[in-house]
C-alpha cells in the first residue's frame, strides 16, 4: 500500500476506471539535485518537469529518507535561504508527492535484494524508492546513479534518466 503524506491511503490509478483517452500519469522519483533545480533554482530548462508533477502528469514518489535528505540539502549554507524558503520548497514539493512507506527490516532485506548497489551509499533511498513506489522512471543527474542506467542493471525494475532525458521524452 503506498500512502500519501497525510498518512491516508493513496487512490491507486489502477483504482479508477480508465478513460479510452486518459493515460494513467508516470510514476517518477526525483533524486535530490534534480528537486534543488526544480525547487530552489526553478531552472527555466526543466520547468517543463515541474509542471509535469504540478499538473499530475506525473506521480511524484518519494521515500522519508529521500525527503529527509531533501529537507537537509535545502538547509546547506552555500544556497543561502532563510528558514522560510526552505520552508516553501520542501512544503510546495511534498504537496504532491506519494510517499512509499517504509518496510520492516525482514521485508526490505528480501525486497531490495534484487536492487544493484550503488557505489555512492547516500544513492541507494533513490533506487529504493523506485523499486518500493513501482516507479517507472528515476530522474537523476547524479553519476553514480547513472552509471547503473549504462549497464542496464535495473531494465526490469524501472528507467534511470537525466532530467534533459525525461524533457526529451515529454
Amino acid at each position: 500500500m503506498i500512502l500519501d503524506l497525510s498518512g491516508q491511503a493513496a487512490v491507486s490509478h489502477v483504482d479508477q476506471p480508465a478513460a479510452s483517452t486518459t493515460r494513467k500519469p508516470l510514476r517518477v522519483v526525483l533524486d535530490t539535485n534534480v528537486l534543488v533545480s526544480l525547487y530552489v533554482f526553478a531552472d527555466s530548462r526543466f520547468a517543463p518537469l515541474r509542471d509535469c508533477i504540478e499538473n499530475r502528469q506525473w506521480c511524484a514518489i518519494s521515500s522519508g529518507a529521500c525527503l529527509d535528505e531533501f529537507e537537509r540539502v535545502l538547509a546547506y549554507p552555500q544556497f543561502d535561504l532563510t528558514c522560510s524558503a526552505q520552508q516553501a520548497a520542501y512544503s510546495h514539493y511534498v504537496e504532491y508527492v506519494t510517499l512509499v512507506p517504509a518496510l520492516p527490516a525482514v521485508e526490505k532485506a528480501t525486497h531490495t535484494s534484487t536492487l544493484p548497489h550503488c557505489t555512492d551509499p547516500d544513492d541507494q533511498k533513490f533506487l529504493e524508492a523506485a523499486q518500493d513506489g513501482s516507479a517507472d522512471w528515476l530522474v537523476t543527474s547524479d553519476k553514480a546513479l547513472l552509471v547503473l542506467a549504462r549497464r542496464n542493471r535495473l531494465r526490469n525494475l524501472f528507467q534511470i534518466l537525466t532530467p534533459e532525458a525525461a524533457l526529451a521524452s515529454l
